[in-house]
């Protein structure tokens, strides 16, 4: 059973450049960010932002994607809402980066799964604090 419940979450910041002369295949790199801001009322809000760009020339293939979710949540350790909460935002951010590329015209770039689990550091922030685990 989650102890996050989602509530509502929105794109809050999308920049796509694509300005790609050739039709030859890119080869892309993706970058991850997530932060969790909680409060003593239950409730949190998560940002997550991804950038996908093209290895060899970024300035001419690039997206970067800013996610918000605002969650509700039962006490537990702020470990396991933390996973909770990236577990739950992440599949909305992956379908919206594959929308907009396959929307511009280009093969639709499906983002690879990212299993915050397996990340050897990650950052909660309480009441203005930064705590690293």
């Amino acid at each position: 059973m989650l102890n996050a419940k989602l509530k509502g979450y929105r794109a809050e910041e999308i920049v796509f450049v694509n300005k790609r002369t050739t039709a030859k295949p890119m080869e892309i790199q993706t970058k991850y960010s997530y932060n969790v801001k909680y409060t003593n009322t239950g409730t949190c809000r998560s940002e997550l932002t991804v950038e996908v760009q093209e290895k060899t020339e970024p300035e001419n293939f690039h997206i970067k994607v800013m996610m918000s979710g605002l969650f509700e949540f039962k006490e537990a350790p702020r470990e396991v809402l933390h996973k909770e909460t990236f577990n739950t935002i992440f599949p909305y951010m992956r379908s919206l980066i594959t929308t907009i590329t396959a929307n511009s015209g280009i093969m639709p770039i499906i983002i690879p799964m990212m299993d915050i689990e397996s990340q050897s550091i990650y950052k909660i922030e309480k009441n203005n604090q930064i705590e690293e685990n």
